[in-house]
């Protein structure tokens, strides 16, 4: 990553911190009284010691009042950085939560294309790692950055006051620190950023990889799953090492240059002390001074490199905010009340990839109430027509229209709302199973509720779970079989009732004998209801008003049962290859 992108997302950075002004003014302020009574204490130490004058010759009054003096500083200079410490974990975890929730807001707009091809092991990465290392850095950045650039010119204006000379030493070597901090910051960003991509990159692996554990176990992939991790986890080491590697060589080389700065102002203060040009006491501070000049470089060149590290990261969580959002609504977009179910396909290509072509020429007009079924091998399009029809993805050319009206002219909002879909893949959140069945009607009654079960034939099991519909699953149905949470996905299209239904694959994970149950049960639901039916098993399909048979993008059948059968093409083949004998 070049230092131009680095600037760029320090400025995007930057433009979050702009909500905290308060806080960061507050911030400096504080910082700057702890600098000044940091400052001013060695003033005091050195004229203590110009108070020991000889053996004998103390003015112990005097010194006694300058301790005084000092521990009044240091508890006010502690109450000041305890306050300047609050103020700094108030911005930075307040920008932190502000870029996560942006982070958040943007991944609910992304359109689908975006999701199915970046893992989601990555994107949690950078919402949940990413983020939390740019807060380190971050509060760093601020807890030590400006206490840093205050006590440098702070302890030059001091120097300045006490004498010039030793102090043109100073500022001539100090520049060497500078060169030696910037060079190095410069290498290890583009390492960082790196580092942030392969932890993306592992934690997508472990995600995949516990997430279908026992897909893994089954087929015997835990010896490849290793090999895949340890590669991954070797590029991980070494990355992580040379941006270690280069990031700590900065504290050496500064420290190195900070001893020739004490080095320079021993030697030249000791020989102007010598011809009286300071007093020894005055000698003491600037020595005292020369080590806090140097100690914020040390600092800072540390926070250079964890904000090399955090803006690496920081990065990447912009890109996620940054990437262009699914197509808006229209502004003039209409409501789609109470839809007929009146469908037209007309003209339409689509592909997911520009260059390999999928759906084209795409033609189908489905009346109101009636069902359509769609057959065909894998891989022939049948999910593609479902995701077209739900707006997961816009057609390239042509359209797609619901009681005559473009969807592209429609609230995504009410055209999702008309369609109920049940799809092979069960998705259930966190929850209890009544939250879970009221997704898309939160007014439901206990009695809808109940009915809606009953119809999926889910009631009976749910009722033979612990606490009924107040028992609580987590994540993906948790311990449910596959077959109990499609019954619950079923369940909750049942409740909601929309005017258009999409049954992809709906009763794959059922048996046999509930399957038949099912059918009667979606059999009465469909009365009336526009409904798309992608199934394998095709004896599942046989009252279906049309079967549409699809082969690389394209309708090559359609009509009746009956009819495909005395056909005897595509479709007569599929189905008498699920009934010959074996």
């Amino acid at each position: 990553m070049s230092q131009n992108s680095s600037t760029a997302t320090l400025r995007t950075v930057l433009q979050y911190t702009k909500k905290y002004n308060v806080y960061i003014i507050l911030s400096l302020v504080l910082a700057a009284v702890t600098v000044a009574f940091t400052l001013y204490i060695p003033i005091l130490t050195g004229d203590a010691v110009d108070y020991i004058i000889d053996k004998g010759l103390v003015n112990f009054d005097a010194i006694f009042s300058i301790i005084k003096k000092i521990i009044v500083l240091v508890f006010i200079t502690a109450a000041a950085q305890w306050l300047m410490n609050i103020c700094n974990n108030r911005i930075t975890y307040g920008v932190v939560r502000d870029i996560r929730q942006k982070a958040f807001e943007k991944l609910e707009i992304l359109p689908l294309k975006y999701i199915d091809s970046h893992s989601h092991g990555q994107i949690v990465s950078k919402i949940i790692a990413d983020a939390d290392t740019f807060a380190d850095g971050l509060l760093m950045g601020f807890t030590q950055l400006f206490t840093g650039v205050l006590t440098i010119f702070g302890t030059l204006i001091f120097m300045l006051t006490v004498n010039a000379k030793i102090t043109l030493v100073v500022v001539i070597i100090t520049p060497v620190s500078l060169v030696v901090a910037s060079f190095i910051a410069k290498s290890t960003y583009s390492m960082f950023r790196l580092q942030s991509e392969t932890r993306g990159e592992q934690t997508a692996l472990i995600n995949e990889m516990i997430g279908n554990q026992k897909v893994v176990k089954a087929f015997g992939h835990e010896a490849e799953a290793l090999k895949q991790f340890d590669e991954i986890n070797e590029r991980l080491r070494k990355c992580s090492l040379k941006a270690i590697f280069f990031s700590s060589t900065t504290n050496p080389s500064t420290r190195f240059v900070n001893s020739l700065v004490y080095t320079g102002v021993g030697i030249t203060g000791a020989l102007i002390a010598i011809s009286g040009g300071i007093s020894v006491g005055q000698l003491s501070c600037f020595l005292s001074y020369a080590n806090q000049y140097t100690k914020p470089f040390n600092e800072i060149s540390g926070v250079v490199t964890e904000l090399q590290n955090a803006l690496a990261c920081a990065a990447g969580l912009f890109e996620l905010i940054e990437e262009k959002p699914q197509i808006p609504d229209h502004e003039d977009a209409v409501m789609l009340d109470a839809a007929k179910g009146n469908i037209e396909l007309k003209d339409v290509y689509f592909s997911y990839v520009p260059k390999k072509k999928l759906i084209e020429n795409f033609n189908l007009r489905v009346g109101s109430g009636k069902r359509v079924a769609i057959v065909g091998p894998t891989g022939c399009g049948k999910s593609t027509v479902i995701n077209l029809l739900m707006r997961f993805y816009d057609v390239d050319s042509g359209k797609i229209s619901v009681d005559g009206i473009d969807i592209r002219e429609v609230l995504r909002s009410s055209l999702r709302s008309s369609y109920g879909m049940v799809l092979q893949e069960t998705w259930l959140k966190e929850g209890t199973i009544r939250e879970n069945l009221m997704m898309g009607k939160k007014d439901a009654t206990d009695e809808e509720i109940m009915d809606a079960a009953k119809a999926s034939h889910a009631h009976s099991f749910i009722m033979r779970l612990k606490d009924g519909y107040d028992t609580y699953i987590t994540e993906n149905g948790g311990s449910l079989s596959q077959g109990q949470k499609q019954l619950l996905c079923i369940a909750r299209v049942m409740l909601c009732l929309p005017p258009m239904l999409i049954l992809d694959e709906a009763t794959s994970s059922i048996d046999t004998r509930t399957e038949l149950k099912i059918q009667s049960a979606f059999a009465t639901m469909m009365k009336g209801r526009t409904s798309f039916i992608v199934a394998h098993r095709l004896s599942t399909i046989k009252e279906a008003d049309i079967i549409l048979v699809m082969k690389d993008g394209n309708i090559v059948e359609q009509g009746k049962h009956e009819e495909l059968l005395r056909l005897n093409g595509f479709y007569a083949n599929l189905y008498n290859s699920q009934f010959e004998p074996v």
